[in-house]
């Protein structure tokens, strides 16, 4: 798919799971869309989502702010222009035949910077990789790997429901 398709795919798969858990899901369109993409809600309970699609098993989303920054400061920038009320939802389309559901997950911004910032031996990188292995350098050695924790699932969906309120 080209990049497009997969943002596309990527939010209307997130719009159709959520529906799934039970989320009544408003979606943006249109070229000047704030901070997120879609909008889930429980009663009075709603979460902000931004989705991130991907077919090659990574998200490359601070790669523009290591300029002149170590990684640590790169993601802490990213962070600081992120809202903390946003929930991040990573579609995962490497490898899925079309009959078949990519992987899904999601994350808040203090979630996924505890992660970038210990990835590759507690480096950090730019890329939050769904599964990777470094063969070399100062990652030598290690694996990252997503939280099983931020796996979509209808606990995941309450869970973080709840802490928006």
């Amino acid at each position: 798919m080209k990049p497009f398709h997969v943002a596309t795919a990527a939010e209307a798969f997130a719009a159709g799971v959520l529906a799934r858990c039970g989320c009544d899901v408003l979606v943006q369109y249109g070229a000047n869309q704030p901070e997120y993409d879609l909008v889930a809600t429980k009663g009075d309970r709603f979460l902000k989502v931004s989705v991130k699609g991907s077919q090659d098993f990574g998200w490359g989303f601070v790669q523009g702010y290591k300029k002149g920054r170590s990684y640590h400061e790169a993601i802490e920038a990213w962070a600081r222009d992120q809202s903390p009320h946003v929930v991040y939802c990573f579609v995962q389309f490497g490898d899925v035949a079309l009959a078949s559901l990519p992987q899904v997950y999601l994350a808040t911004v203090a979630e996924v910077v505890r992660h970038m910032k210990s990835t590759r031996n507690g480096h950090g990188t730019t890329i939050l990789y769904e599964h990777h292995e470094y063969k070399s350098g100062l990652g030598s050695g290690s694996v990252d790997t997503i939280p099983a924790s931020w796996r979509l699932s209808q606990r995941r969906v309450n869970d973080l429901m709840r802490r928006s309120a």
